[in-house]
């Protein structure tokens, strides 16, 4: 291998790091063959998909302002950041000036996280009524005792998470259990290995156009678009990786 596919891969694996190596990002899932949650093109650059929907298609839990807002900006701007990372740490690299890296690396882990949550994100939601079946809500049953009490315990952790961030469902494959997770900001508070399957966004870019500082009015409005056939999807592949 010669240096540039080196530092090639050696960047892209950095990035992939935050991920276990059997997770569905390693492994390129494409909900309904759409491709949405391939997160690079073939040489290893970062890239933001088109929306899977209109963007007044979750009208009015979502308003098409903020959807636009949200999607083009705020997930699209940490794209661009991620490959500037990258690149930062390429030249670094290059030029055997490893003095920056770990602050590139940093915020490496802070954009491509952002980037991998939203992505997931998008397919998360839709404009008709899903509720868990099968699998998935046998799993629910299994861990949390029933769907009325997972909701309850996600949207309570959405809606208290300090500051900006995430209420995470995940699929904990050393447990073998779904898991809940509060994630404040994007790289910190963590389970290793877990593999997020519904990512509830409560940074306020999401919600504050038409929700101002009502974090909970959100929240509450989003479950009636949640796409729990693509959490049953995304559970399915997770069991299969690992």
């Amino acid at each position: 291998m010669d240096r540039k596919a080196f530092l090639q891969n050696a960047s892209i694996l950095a990035g992939a790091s935050i991920l276990p190596a059997s997770s569905v990002f390693a492994h390129p899932f494409e909900p309904g063959g759409g491709g949405l949650d391939r997160l690079t093109d073939a040489q290893g650059n970062f890239i933001l998909n088109p929306l899977p929907y209109s963007e007044s298609l979750l009208e009015p839990s979502m308003d098409a302002e903020t959807l636009h807002l949200h999607h083009t900006f705020h997930h699209g701007g940490a794209v661009k950041a991620a490959n500037k990372d990258l690149e930062m740490i390429r030249r670094a690299m290059d030029e055997n000036n490893l003095e920056t890296v770990d602050y590139w690396t940093r915020k490496l882990a802070y954009h491509f996280s952002s980037h991998v949550l939203h992505t997931i994100f998008w397919t998360n939601l839709t404009n008709r009524k899903t509720e868990p079946r099968g699998e998935l809500l046998r799993e629910i049953d299994t861990h949390f005792g029933s769907y009325d009490r997972l909701k309850g315990y996600i949207a309570q952790t959405s809606k208290n998470v300090d500051g900006s961030g995430w209420g995470i469902l995940g699929y904990q494959p050393y447990a073998r259990k779904l898991t809940v997770l509060q994630c404040e900001k994007h790289e910190k508070l963590t389970q290793w290995g877990v593999i997020p399957l519904l990512v509830i966004d409560v940074w306020e870019h999401a919600y504050y156009l038409k929700y101002k500082n009502k974090r909970s009015d959100f929240v509450d409005a989003l479950f009636p678009i949640i796409n729990w056939d693509n959490v049953a999807e995304r559970l399915e592949v997770a069991k299969k990786l690992v």
